[in-house]
């Protein structure tokens, strides 16, 4: 970072303005306050209204310190420049004895002192609890703009802070990236305009518009952030584009043999997204594509084939799923349909013992065609000789380093990204902009529609007897037990006391169960079971969350649903419905409901549209757990909110196309603002 861009600051400063991750002057200019306090106007005591931030001008009355029952210190005030003044009670539950002994000069020498807090009604009178104060000298000018209060850190006072921002604003460079009119035309101010009114907005600003972040100015910074973004990741997706890639051409045999043996055949979409990846592997640079899909809408096939034309043009492909179950249904599948077209396909995992794993290995480096494996793909130990594709499945679920570690096994092999949890178009667009998206947008005909009840736990009595009845017509069910995010240990006591209680209650049918504590090799073992329906019932933590395939599986019953978020409840609903029998999805909820549970409930109860679900957990939550690690090392839109800003992020795209190609050095200028040194927008 160059010397004259740092902030001026001794290094104890330096190090809690770090924490809030500011190191340069454009980061204090970018670090926007969380709300503001109007010390523009004075208020009489006896026209305050309680409940609202405001300043009063007093005198201090009386100074005293009551010590119980507990130690208190109470200074009675009234109006500065009335002789009989209303009374207020400033109120101080934490106090230093310097600052009582300040407090008894102010009464002695009738100094002033400007209060700002909240007033309520005490059983005394009026008072404020824990007001900010100061006592006034020489200067007793209001100030002319609101008071800007900012995030910050333990032991960096407001005051600091907003002194150092003063500052920078008056230092940094706040050069406008952007053309003039281009701004009017769209209500936008300057970048300089906009940056000034946000740390030190005029009192007749709009607080409901600076609240809520709508006013003009909270506009255009929320623009250029969004701006920054799209450059960023369009950037990185055209860097890419000059690296060079193995060309895969085939002539289609593998894939026209695959489909042929397939007993359904594809929707226009999977044709449609097949056809999009087919046209990336025989370009000359690395296909960098997302493939989303609502659940059950047949990701997998499409990757088959897309594995069928690296095959063919004589290159290997690696297939990397999050969980050892997953790994293992996919190299069921694609064994049962490769096989026959003469193509070895590998399952690399983590539960092999140490001669399997190492005879596995060789077989990837050498003749292998298709290796299937978990984190195990990406050790060091794992070596391909050609590899020229690589699909991840639930992508999310990795992190940026893993994914990369997987690519550099190969030279610049093309990768294909696939989820199972539906992005919104605004996400697509901002954090995914430097990848290709595939939507496939159709379900298989045939799929039976899922039923989801909800019942409180009060009635756990006929959700058991419903497991019954649906085992007694030769059909299984799963039962999922509650997640506990704090605690591994406790989510595994929750589903065995799950497991013990069912074990009871159905005594007479066959109950297994499964968690993310037992051994690769004890889960996959169950799991088989279940498959080959020797387990009528099936106990289980999230870990058959994703990619888990048992049509005769129709009953779904997730206890504690309440505990769970859109994404899990849709994805643990999509592991039914997958036969010809009617299904059903029972959420288990214990009371009282917090409002985000209820309205979680509310959405999963109503929709079965895993996109609008998606658009409305990006209402309620923001796009979070929906980006996932994909930010490793990228934080959060800090200011921009994709659900209400929507137009700006179409806005920022047009915007980054046309600097791209007409403006590179606007582009580093603007990118050097938001970013600095740090190119964290650019991932894999």
């Amino acid at each position: 970072m160059p010397v004259a861009d740092e902030i001026d600051a001794p290094p104890a400063l330096r190090s809690r303005l770090r924490k809030l991750g500011l190191e340069r002057r454009d980061d204090l200019v970018l670090h926007l306050p969380l709300r503001y306090e109007d010390e523009t106007q004075l208020v009489a005591i006896g026209d305050a209204p309680t409940g609202v931030p405001l300043q009063v001008e007093v005198l201090v009355r009386e100074v005293s310190v009551r010590r119980a029952p507990r130690r208190q210190l109470l200074v009675q005030v009234s109006d500065a420049g009335v002789a009989e003044g209303n009374r207020l009670l400033l109120r101080f539950l934490s106090f230093y004895s310097s600052q009582q002994r300040a407090l008894e000069v102010a009464r002695d020498h009738q100094l002033r002192l400007r209060v700002f807090g909240e007033i309520r009604n005490g059983l005394g009178g009026p008072e404020m609890v824990h007001p900010r104060y100061r006592v006034l000298g020489d200067d007793q000018a209001l100030p002319a703009s609101l008071t800007p209060v900012y995030p910050t850190t333990a032991g960096l006072a407001q005051s600091a802070l907003r002194k150092l921002i003063a500052r920078a604003i008056c230092t940094a460079d706040l050069a406008e990236w952007l053309d003039a009119a281009w701004c009017s035309s769209h209500a936008l101010p300057s970048f300089a305009a906009a940056v000034r009114l946000l740390h030190s907005p005029p009192p007749e600003a709009s607080a409901v518009a600076l609240q809520c972040r709508r006013h003009p100015a909270w506009r255009r910074v929320k623009f250029d952030e969004l701006l920054a973004q799209q450059l960023s990741l369009r950037r990185a997706y055209l860097a890419r584009r000059r690296k060079g890639a193995p060309v895969l051409l085939a002539s289609g045999r593998l894939a026209k043999g695959l489909q042929a043996a397939l007993p359904f055949a594809l929707t226009g979409a999977q044709r449609r997204v097949a056809a999009e990846i087919a046209a990336d592997l025989a370009q000359p640079y690395p296909m960098q594509r997302l493939l989303q899909g609502d659940v059950g809408c047949g990701k997998t096939i499409v990757a088959a084939l897309a594995v069928c034309q690296a095959i063919e043009a004589g290159y290997q492909a690696a297939f990397m799923a999050p969980t050892e179950i997953l790994a293992e249904q996919h190299h069921l599948r694609l064994r049962a349909w490769f096989a026959p077209l003469g193509v070895e396909v590998l399952c690399l995992s983590g539960r092999l013992g140490a001669g399997a794993r190492r005879t596995l290995q060789r077989q990837a480096a050498g003749t292998a065609q298709l290796v299937v494996g978990t984190h195990a793909l990406i050790q060091e130990e794992v070596g391909f000789t050609r590899l020229g594709l690589v699909i991840v499945d639930e992508q999310h679920r990795f992190g940026v380093v893993q994914r990369l570690d997987l690519r550099r096994k190969g030279a610049n092999p093309h990768q294909l990204m696939m989820s199972a949890t539906p992005i919104p178009r605004t996400v697509a667009m901002s954090y995914y902009a430097d990848l290709d998206v595939s939507v496939i947008d159709e379900l298989p005909a045939g799929r039976s529609p899922v039923r989801t009840r909800l019942f409180s736990d009060s009635r756990r009595e006929e959700v058991v007897a419903a497991v019954r009845a649906v085992v007694a017509e030769g059909r299984q069910a799963y039962w999922v037990c509650p997640l506990i995010e704090e605690s591994a240990k406790l989510e595994l006591q929750a589903a065995l006391e799950s497991w013990a209680a069912l074990s009871s209650e159905l005594a007479d049918l066959r109950i297994g169960l499964v968690h993310g504590r037992l051994r690769g090799q004890e889960k996959a073992a169950v799991m088989a079971a279940f498959v080959a329906g020797e387990i009528d019932v099936l106990v289980a933590t999230t870990v058959i969350e994703v990619g888990v395939d048992v049509p005769n599986a129709s009953l779904m019953v997730i206890e504690h649903a309440e505990r769970f978020g859109l994404a899990q409840l849709h994805q643990l609903r999509g592991r039914v419905g997958r036969g010809a029998h009617h299904s059903a999805c029972v959420l288990l909820y214990q009371q009282p409901l917090s409002s985000m549970a209820r309205a979680r409930l509310k959405i999963i109860f109503e929709q079965t549209d895993g996109f609008e679900i998606a658009r409305r957990d990006l209402q309620l939550r923001g796009p979070g757990e929906l980006v996932g690690s994909r930010q490793s090392g990228m934080p959060l839109l800090r200011y921009a909110d994709l659900e209400v800003d929507g137009d700006l992020v179409e806005l920022a795209q047009q915007m980054a196309a046309q600097l791209l190609r007409d403006d590179p050095e606007r582009v580093a200028g603007h990118l050097r603002r938001w970013l600095g040194c740090r190119e964290e927008l650019l991932k894999v």
